[in-house]
């Protein structure tokens, strides 16, 4: 699902910040021709992701590495468990442990964060989403992620739809206004996706025809009587101070999407270690 291309610039930028001129640990310290074997192990439970991408960090790095994946993207994973072994250059592995492991312990912490979302909301009609609430250059990979959870993707970016967020509506007028406006505007193609903070901008934007509706930060009972009036006309979002703790009864009120920003700016990182368990000089 990712573009090779893409990868590889994320892994270029993050080895260049990494390392910048030299790496005066590793370069002062080991011989080119020094060949260790090393391994990456879980530290907790959860689902594996960016396995590739990670193995894919040393490519980069002069040195050949001859690599044996175990676990693939949306294994699932418990502490203590092999991940990959590696055995090649020591100066590759030092020199890329760290980006690697960068990408592979963040990816895996969000696809971690939405398979618990996904299992607590089961049964219910309610699909789990991402945002645009993504760290600057990482969207696709944190997106990606999102979907070896088991979530869906949200847009990727403003160019995938129409959205017409509180401060839109508040710039422009109205609800119904703006949504005139897009559609004399846009194509066929493009659907509308309206924000609500109350019930009379939810009767708005049903009024307008918009195909979904966002309810916005507003109480779970609050969001089963949304559902009630809209009546399926329409797709209902929920989105706002959406936890762990209460994700499930927000699932509970009927809503077809839960979209939650914490799946990728603020997940816990998985614990993930690379070990080094002999070397040949």
């Amino acid at each position: 699902m990712l573009d090779r291309i893409y990868i590889d610039n994320i892994i270029k930028t993050a080895l260049a910040e990494d390392i910048n001129y030299i790496d005066v640990t590793t370069d002062n310290l080991i011989d080119d021709d020094h060949e260790s074997v090393a391994y990456l192990v879980a530290k907790d439970s959860g689902v594996l992701c960016g396995i590739d991408i990670a193995a894919r960090v040393f490519d980069f790095l002069g040195g050949k590495l001859k690599k044996e994946i175990f676990l693939k993207d949306g294994s699932r994973v418990k502490s203590g468990d092999v991940i990959a072994n590696f055995k090649g250059s020591t100066k590759t592995l030092l020199k890329g442990e760290r980006t690697a492991l960068n990408i592979l312990q963040h990816m895996s912490g969000i696809a971690t964060a939405t398979r618990e979302c996904v299992k607590l909301t089961k049964g219910t009609n309610a699909v789990i989403t991402d945002t645009r609430k993504t760290l600057p250059g990482l969207r696709a990979l944190q997106k990606y992620a999102v979907t070896v959870g088991g979530g869906r993707n949200h847009r990727f970016n403003l160019s995938d739809g129409a959205m017409l967020k509180d401060n839109h509506i508040d710039a422009y007028g109205s609800i119904t206004a703006a949504v005139n406006a897009l559609r004399k505007k846009c194509g066929h193609m493009c659907k509308a996706e309206v924000e609500v903070r109350n019930f009379d901008e939810l009767n708005e934007a049903l009024e307008c025809g918009c195909e979904i509706i966002m309810l916005d930060n507003m109480t779970p009972d609050d969001m089963a009587l949304a559902v009630k009036l809209t009546n399926r006309r329409a797709k209902l979002e929920a989105s706002g101070n959406i936890t762990l703790a209460n994700i499930r009864e927000v699932a509970l009120t009927g809503v077809d999407i839960i979209s939650l920003g914490a799946l990728t700016h603020s997940v816990k990182c998985f614990d993930i270690s690379m070990r080094i368990k002999s070397s040949e000089v």
